[in-house]
């Protein structure tokens, strides 16, 4: 698999459709909202909401089992996430249909990429990022074109976001990804397509 981790707003989810292979959206393996192992912001403006941005609100056994299946057998059901309604709406089969690569992204993706290398499943891992008023302004202008969450608490959160970029790329380079612009990657990711065909 090809892994794309990097920020919220980065161009992950843009770039893995753009590829033309097979995507695991690994953001439908938030856990659901009123899940007591949910994280909470401690302080500031928006203390006492869920942090969406800290891998505990995540799944990564759940993540973690259905990449396994589909490297083993091509297919796998996976869940369908909700997140302007915090849940699962339901789920879906993912068929690789024959494909040899298959794009993981997600802004936990850095997570799997250590237990993937070492099951053999791994094929590169890329961390996306942009300048952090670019991926700023992709993320609240998205996020409030689908309604994901109360414009005040994009807002702040999305500031917050903004400020611990640099730290949050660091992390996921320190996890085993690659840094890349989005054309970097997807000139990456045409080449690898290439080989395996």
């Amino acid at each position: 698999m090809i892994v794309l981790a990097g920020p919220s707003g980065a161009g992950k989810s843009r770039l893995a459709e753009r590829s033309g292979l097979p995507v695991l959206r690994l953001d439908d393996f938030y856990k659901s909202a009123g899940d007591p192992t949910l994280p909470v912001i401690a302080d500031g403006p928006n203390a006492g909401v869920v942090d969406w941005d800290d891998p505990a609100s995540w799944l990564p056994e759940d993540a973690l089992a259905a990449l396994d299946e589909l490297c083993r057998e091509g297919r796998a059901e996976v869940p369908v996430y909700d997140i302007a309604h915090d849940g699962r709406c339901g789920s879906q089969v993912l068929d690789l249909e024959g494909s040899q690569l298959l794009v993981a992204e997600g802004i936990f993706a850095h997570h799997v990429v250590g237990p993937c290398r070492e099951a053999g499943m791994l094929a590169a891992a890329y961390c996306v990022r942009q300048h952090p008023l670019v991926t700023f302004w992709r993320r609240l202008t998205r996020d409030f074109r689908e309604h994901r969450k109360p414009p005040m608490v994009l807002v702040l959160r999305g500031l917050a976001l903004m400020r611990e970029q640099r730290d949050l790329v660091a992390d996921i380079v320190a996890h085993g990804c690659t840094p890349v612009s989005p054309d970097e990657a997807a000139t990456e990711i045409r080449r690898q397509a290439q080989e395996v065909s």
